[in-house]
């Protein structure tokens, strides 16, 4: 029986933080049999996974994928690179986009596609301080509203029945 669906292995919650997103793709990756074990035990860590584009091919290096428990000589490297698959198109446009300047490719998660496994790759420019400062701020102010929001609608209801 074949998987249904999307089930995310491992994600870069530190990238949307660190880093503005501009573009997302979805890219395979080319991986071998015991690192596909690994990751159906939901084993991986793209805490300092970056991309990079060398002879016209998309690598992503340092994602940690721990070797399979089960696995006997034929087990995998944890940090070895790995190739990402994307259409010839998209890996032109992005090879222009990055040489343009101050723009990086940051995997976003890891993710099961229909059984298949699947990196999220996003086209991003870094942050400064001040900007993850004031996102910080932003956030702080919409959770604050939506507080206030619900404390009158809390309210208001209090009115109703009494």
């Amino acid at each position: 029986m074949k998987e249904q669906g999307r089930k995310v292995i491992a994600q870069n919650r530190r990238a949307r933080h660190d880093y503005a997103i501009l573009e997302e793709f979805e890219a395979g990756v080319a991986l071998k049999g015991t690192e596909v074990k690994s990751l159906r035990l939901g084993r991986a860590s793209l805490t300092d996974a970056f991309a990079t584009i060398d002879d016209g091919e998309i690598f992503l290096r340092n994602l940690h994928i721990p070797e399979y428990v089960r696995g006997s000589w034929t087990n995998h490297e944890p940090r070895r690179t790995r190739k990402l698959l994307l259409h010839r198109g998209e890996i032109d446009r992005l090879m222009g986009k990055t040489r343009e300047g101050g723009l990086t490719l940051v995997p976003l998660s890891l993710y099961f596609n229909d059984g298949k496994v699947k990196c999220e790759l996003a086209l991003a420019k870094g942050k400064k301080d001040y900007d993850k400062r004031r996102d910080l701020a932003k956030k702080d102010a919409q959770k604050e509203i939506a507080r206030a929001v619900g404390r009158a609608a809390k309210g208001r209801a209090r009115d109703l029945r009494g």
